[in-house]
């Protein structure tokens, strides 16, 4: 598989928390599972859920898996803002940036400014009960599949 994720160079090397609750070897590792069909229509956002497909499934999907891969790495999650007024968020682990849902993006991929600029919350972005629901699905499904 080409990887194209933002850090997918030094990701083999990220390793999970101890106690995670997840067999997952590395954040490499979970891309790959999250690719292999947990990233799915339902969990994403809803206002994208027409232009989602199999070859652009990480579109809408950036909020839940970062959340989910601070749970399971660590680190701290920050967002870019984006036109409409809403941010796409991506993860900091040990000082190096890593943005599994990029590809999303296409060509404007190479636009996007990852300053850390903007920490994101956990409280701010699960106040809005759809995308609390699609983080427990994504959750869910991971555990499902390497619990």
């Amino acid at each position: 598989m080409e990887y194209k994720f933002l850090g997918h160079e030094t990701a083999q090397d990220v390793k999970p928390l101890a106690d995670c609750g997840y067999n997952i070897e590395s954040l490499k590792d979970l891309f790959d599972v999250l690719s292999d069909g947990i990233w799915r229509i339902e969990t994403c956002t809803p206002r994208l859920r027409s232009g989602w497909s199999e070859e652009n499934k990480t579109l809408g999907q950036c909020t839940i898996t970062a959340f989910l891969v601070q749970d399971i790495f660590g680190g701290e999650v920050f967002g870019i803002l984006r036109p409409a007024g809403n941010y796409h968020s991506y993860n900091v682990i040990n000082g190096r940036q890593y943005d599994l849902t990029i590809e999303q993006f296409g060509d404007e991929a190479e636009s996007l400014v990852f300053d850390n600029s903007n920490p994101q919350s956990r409280e701010v972005h699960f106040a809005k009960e759809e995308k609390y629901k699609r983080y427990l699905l994504l959750k869910k499904l991971l555990k499902e599949a390497r619990g």
